[in-house]
C-alpha cells in the first residue's frame, strides 16, 4: 500500500496529506517511492531531468527502475517536491515473480510528464530496460531511449506530422536502434503513411495512459514486445 505523509508549503505553509502513486514493476507488483516524513518539501523552481527521476526497488523481483519523483501542487501555485527516504526499497520481501508478462496499469495523463511516464511504463511492460532520457533532443517532443530503442513521446494538442516521424526514424538509424513514436493528438495522413514504408510503430495516448496502435508494426510490437 502506498504510504502518507503530511507536506507543508514553505510558500503559504498550508499543510497537505500527501499519498506516493504506484506504478507497476514490470513484474506486476505495484512500486511507490518511500517517503520521508520527517523531511522539508521544496519549491520547484526549474525543471532538470537528473532532478525528476529516482531509482526505486521492487522488493518482490529486485529490480530498480526509474520513476518521476514524487511532486504535489499546492493551491497558492507553488509546486512541491515531497521528500523521499534515501532507501529505495519498498514493501515487503515476496517470492520471485513470474516471468509472464502482466496487464498493463495505465497512468492517466494530465501533463506532459505523466505521458512521458506512461509511454515508459509501457515500454518496460514490452521488456525494454534502463529506460532513461534520449541523448539527443527530437525537435518536438520528448525522447526516452533504451537499449537498442529510441522513442519519441509528443505531449502536445497537434497531430505528429510528416518530419517527426522522419526525424524520430534517421535518428534511430544512425545509433542501430529500432524506434517507436507516441502522440497524444494523433498523427497526420502523410505522417502515418510514410510511417508503415519505414516501419516505425506508432501509438496514440488517450488521457487514461493506455497506448493504442495505430498502425501495422506498433501492432506487431504490442503483441510480440522486445525481442
Amino acid at each position: 500500500m502506498s504510504e502518507s505523509v503530511t507536506v507543508r508549503c514553505p510558500a503559504c505553509r498550508r499543510e497537505h496529506l500527501y499519498t506516493a502513486p504506484a506504478y507497476p514493476c514490470v513484474c506486476g507488483t505495484p512500486v511507490a517511492p518511500p517517503l520521508d516524513p520527517h523531511g522539508t518539501a521544496t519549491a520547484v523552481t526549474h525543471r532538470a531531468w537528473d532532478d525528476e527521476w529516482l531509482g526505486v526497488r521492487c522488493a518482490a523481483c529486485a529490480r530498480e527502475t526509474q520513476w518521476p519523483r514524487p511532486e504535489l501542487g499546492c493551491p497558492c501555485g507553488t509546486m512541491l517536491r515531497v521528500p523521499v527516504a534515501r532507501t529505495a526499497a519498498t514493501g515487503e520481501p515476496r517470492r520471485q515473480a513470474p516471468a509472464a508478462r502482466p496487464a498493463f496499469q495505465p497512468i492517466a495523463i494530465r501533463t506532459a510528464r505523466d505521458a512521458v511516464t506512461a509511454a515508459a511504463v509501457y515500454l518496460r511492460r514490452l521488456g525494454y530496460r534502463d529506460i532513461r532520457r534520449a541523448d539527443q533532443r527530437p525537435p518536438t517532443g520528448i525522447g526516452i531511449a533504451a537499449p537498442g530503442l529510441l522513442a519519441q513521446v509528443d505531449p502536445t494538442v497537434r497531430p505528429a506530422t510528416l518530419r517527426d516521424v522522419e526525424c524520430l526514424w534517421l535518428t534511430a538509424m544512425t545509433e542501430s536502434a529500432a524506434c517507436v513514436h507516441f502522440s497524444l493528438a494523433g498523427y497526420a495522413p502523410d505522417a502515418r503513411t510514410r510511417a508503415d514504408t519505414l516501419g516505425v510503430p506508432l501509438f496514440v495516448l488517450d488521457l487514461t495512459g493506455a497506448p493504442q496502435p495505430v498502425n501495422d508494426p506498433a501492432r506487431e510490437l504490442d503483441a510480440t514486445g522486445a525481442r
